[in-house]
């Protein structure tokens, strides 16, 4: 492996660690000695780079890196396009645009001889249907808003809720909200088809949307695990 190779590596190993990572441990990621990760660290550093830590404390780095992550091995290249593909293909109206422009720029830094055309792997299956819902929700989780629904169950009870939504999940059958729902007191999960109007409640969502997200998954954990222990 060049010296060229190597610092990029470095770059995107730090990139994936939020927090001061030993050397001892990017040294053994890399397979280098940890003589050579100090000197390809001041190197880094001497390039502009921002690398801080020193010896003994571990490394971490800070914002400020404009550089795009150029060096796709190609399995990681295979599943972006993909995933990219698959994105286009299920939602060619909300977000298959965008995973069109996020492809092309993908593909512009590829190396010459990999192209997203020579990924053998295609997606199909049908679009999903395109819910007018989906931007309005979208939006709500950006902001962390409230929403206001109109719902209607499996059994064709209507009702009105305020939800904290908090994810949207794509699925074969169908395309459902997971949410904190007012009315129960509970996490929910709503059906996009059986919404027939989504709207800001006008304030924001009682906890913070990661808080909420954390709070779902621990809850999904909880009832897998009693699934498999039942």
């Amino acid at each position: 492996m060049t010296r060229a190779a190597r610092l990029l590596d470095l770059v995107e190993l730090l990139r994936r660690h939020r927090r001061a990572v030993a050397g001892e441990t990017l040294a053994a990621e890399l397979g280098i000695s940890l003589r050579t990760l100090y000197r390809d660290i001041a190197v880094l550093q001497g390039q502009g780079v921002p690398v801080e830590g020193a010896a003994g404390l571990g490394y971490v780095l800070r914002p400020g890196l404009t550089l795009p992550p150029l060096m796709f091995d190609e399995d990681e290249i295979d599943a972006l396009v993909l995933g990219l593909r698959l994105v286009t293909r299920r939602l060619p109206e909300t977000l298959g645009p965008g995973a069109a422009g996020a492809l092309a720029k993908i593909e512009a830094v590829l190396p010459a001889n990999r192209s997203a055309e020579a990924v053998q792997l295609f997606a199909g299956g049908a679009a999903a249907e395109e819910f007018a819902c989906l931007g309005t929700i979208r939006e709500a989780i950006r902001a962390e808003d409230a929403l206001a629904i109109r719902y209607t169950d499996k059994a064709g009870a209507a009702s009105h809720r305020v939800v904290w939504p908090i994810i949207v999940g794509f699925f074969d059958q169908a395309e459902v909200l997971a949410a904190w729902c007012e009315m129960r007191g509970d996490f929910r999960h709503f059906r996009l088809d059986r919404i027939a109007d989504a709207v800001s409640a006008g304030r924001r969502m009682g906890r913070r949307h990661r808080v909420l997200l954390a709070d779902w998954r621990l809850m999904r954990d909880a009832e897998r695990c009693a699934a498999d222990m039942g």
